[in-house]
């Protein structure tokens, strides 16, 4: 089951940011005492009590401005309430309540999302209740104290958000099929591919149940086996910069990736690859999925026997991150290559459910260790005294080692490196984690 998406909206300057840094555990959005400084939004996972989620940051919304900044930052806000399962629409107690909010309450009434009121800049709750009350008049319901600046009143906050989700159904867990999501830049030509997929396959249109995303899913069945195809290429274009659309591609990117198994990320073979493509790669990655890289419009490519290999190698250093992904040069306007993607497809979710047996591992384990001797700091050295498989999707690695500290990164990619070796794991990412046990546990 796919996190619940939560939205961080209000108007400018009222503390939206700080509030998501502060529950995200790091500085990721700019802070900054000056309205407007969030253009872009900011997605980040978060834990609490025993739920998961992803929180956006928005920009502040001006419903009635004409300033080209602010009104660009409204429409990326739109597209977060439209994406999310939870609206935290955030004010400010110390301006007190404004005819903005109550345009932004009224603009979030219409989209039917449960929505959290959060009255921010609560610093002394006994001096300034009455502060609080006056934000019943927005008609939206109780509203929640807090001050992000002092971190206070989170957890009434969290807890009135997370009773918002919905339970994990006996339906959804047996729903095995699986969840393809079909991401890319903007004109790279994902609706080619998957109206070409889908031909007259296309049986079943419908959003997952108790959500409204942009993505439609439809199911199809190739050689003989039903896949769900999550298609984000129904974007809006609200604005004619292309930057700016590209920043409204990325949350419907995450909202995608995250309720698939698999991502296949569509490269225009005419642009090149980009650092925006290595972004929205970069998110299937952060989540364990499946990658694919789809080499899009490989038709209208001058080649020669280079060609191919060329272009392989700069997919490989801008995505240096998934040395791992596969790639496939296709077109959808020819059809060329275009069924070899669900041949790629079944073999990642292969690799995505490999298991690796104990005593396998741990023989592969000897052998890289006398190959290349763990590291060792200040005359004591790492022992890793075993390793073994705990999860699927992704394959998840587990070492017990003497002392974490002494775990070295390159050399856990270099443990990694010989796993996939030995067992492929081609399309999907590894995990490889690090625990501690006292020698005398042994």
């Amino acid at each position: 089951m796919s996190k619940p998406i939560v939205a961080i909206v209000g108007r400018p300057n009222v503390g939206k940011s700080t509030l998501f840094n502060a529950l995200a555990g790091e500085r990721i959005s700019i802070v900054k005492d000056t309205p407007g400084v969030t253009r872009d939004r900011i997605y980040a996972d978060v834990e609490w009590l025993d739920r998961s989620f992803t929180l956006i940051d928005t920009g502040g919304i001006e419903p009635q401005s004409s300033d080209i900044i602010l009104r660009q930052m409204r429409e990326q806000a739109e597209i977060a309430i439209e994406t999310a399962d939870v609206i935290v629409f955030m004010v400010d107690a110390k301006t007190g309540l404004v005819d903005t909010d109550t345009q932004v309450a009224a603009m979030l009434r219409k989209s039917r999302k449960p929505i959290v009121l959060a009255v921010n800049k609560v610093d002394q709750y006994k001096k300034q209740e009455m502060d609080v009350y006056e934000f019943y008049n927005l008609g939206i319901g109780e509203p929640y104290p807090i001050s992000s600046e002092g971190r206070q009143g989170f957890g009434e906050l969290l807890d009135a958000i997370i009773a918002y989700f919905p339970e994990k159904t006996e339906e959804e867990e047996e729903d095995e099929t699986p969840r393809i999501a079909i991401v890319g830049k903007p004109n790279v030509g994902k609706s080619s591919i998957v109206n070409k997929l889908v031909g007259a396959d296309r049986v079943i249109v419908s959003d997952i149940a108790g959500t409204t995303r942009d993505a439609i899913d439809t199911t199809i069945t190739k050689n003989g086996k039903d896949y769900i195809l999550i298609d984000t290429a129904g974007l809006r274009r609200k604005s004619k910069v292309k930057e700016d659309i590209e920043r409204y591609s990325i949350i419907r990117t995450v909202s995608a990736v995250e309720r698939s198994d698999v991502a296949v990320v569509v490269i225009d073979a005419v642009e090149g690859v980009t650092e925006q493509d290595a972004k929205i790669a970069g998110i299937a990655h952060d989540r364990g999925k499946g990658l694919i890289i789809a080499v899009n419009k490989w038709d209208a490519i001058e080649k020669d026997d280079k060609t191919t290999r060329e272009f392989e190698k700069k997919i490989r250093t801008v995505l240096s991150f998934a040395p791992y992904a596969s790639i496939l040069f296709l077109s959808a306007k020819t059809g060329q290559r275009l069924p070899k993607l669900f041949d790629a497809i079944d073999a990642v979710l292969a690799n995505q459910t490999l298991r690796i047996q104990t005593g396998v591992l741990n023989e592969l384990l000897t052998e890289a260790v006398m190959m290349q001797q763990p590291p060792s700091d200040k005359g004591r050295r790492l022992r890793i005294y075993y390793m073994t498989q705990v999860a699927v999707k992704p394959p998840t690695f587990v070492l017990f080692v003497n002392d974490k500290q002494l775990m070295h990164f390159s050399y856990l990619r270099y443990l990694e490196n010989q796993i996939r070796e030995s067992f492929g794991f081609s399309g999907t990412a590894l995990r490889m984690l690090v625990r501690e046990r006292k020698e005398k546990d042994n």
